[in-house]
């Protein structure tokens, strides 16, 4: 079993308002990658295998971080449809979408608990099938030889941290929340499991020019 380094993507269209929109990096999510890449060469950190999802700001991360690993795309780290859900929430809820960052705080958990519960008719996929593949996924790469990076999303992460720390929808959609982009989080096989070694690690934003740079939405 191997260590695992997940690293959520840049910044994305954080005005967007539907899935297609959202999935493009901007300008500084470009940045983050950049910064990350150099970090990653600059502290010698040793990975002999790349994978990512197939969404384009994905590819667009793993790109930027320039490391000359030929990556392995793979659907199953795509993430959560967050829009998609969000929208049937409204329309079969009347829930609205938020507006402000605080109403997206308390949105995430609902979106969650209504999708788990299966109260979405027309959902892309089940909450059941959503934790299925992120498990069947990241047991295959820990199941690879060598240390690897895997470039996904936030909602993605969260839960494959909460499935190994067993925690639930709430602290989930928190924790979901608090994942900054180009974040990294390690897990480390031992005994025969692996255990989350790292959380929303941002070493190449951490330095005072670089502040302003940290985000999360």
């Amino acid at each position: 079993m191997s260590t695992l380094t997940l690293i959520r993507h840049g910044q994305a269209n954080s005005t967007a308002t539907d899935e297609a929109s959202y999935d493009r990096l901007s300008d500084l999510g470009h940045q983050q990658a950049q910064w990350l890449g150099a970090h990653l060469r600059d502290t010698r950190a040793h990975h002999t295998r790349l994978f990512t999802g197939t969404l384009r700001r994905h590819i667009e991360t793993a790109d930027g971080l320039g490391t000359n690993l030929t990556p392995t795309r793979d659907e199953r780290l795509n993430e959560l449809e967050y829009f998609t859900l969000a929208h049937l929430l409204t329309e079969q809820h009347n829930i609205p979408f938020p507006k402000e960052q605080a109403d997206f705080i308390s949105h995430l958990p609902t979106v969650f608990q209504h999708w788990k519960d299966e109260k979405l008719e027309g959902a892309p996929e089940t909450y059941a099938y959503f934790q299925s593949r992120i498990r069947d996924a990241l047991a295959d790469i820990a199941a690879g030889t060598g240390p690897a990076l895997v470039v996904t999303s936030g909602g993605l992460i969260a839960n494959a941290l909460a499935q190994q720390m067993e925690l639930g929808v709430a602290a989930t959609a928190r924790m979901a929340i608090a994942i900054f982009h180009t974040s990294l989080h390690q897990f480390h096989p031992i005994g025969g499991h692996l255990s989350p070694v790292l959380f929303n690690a941002t070493p190449h934003l951490d330095t005072p020019d670089r502040s302003l740079s940290k985000t999360n939405i």
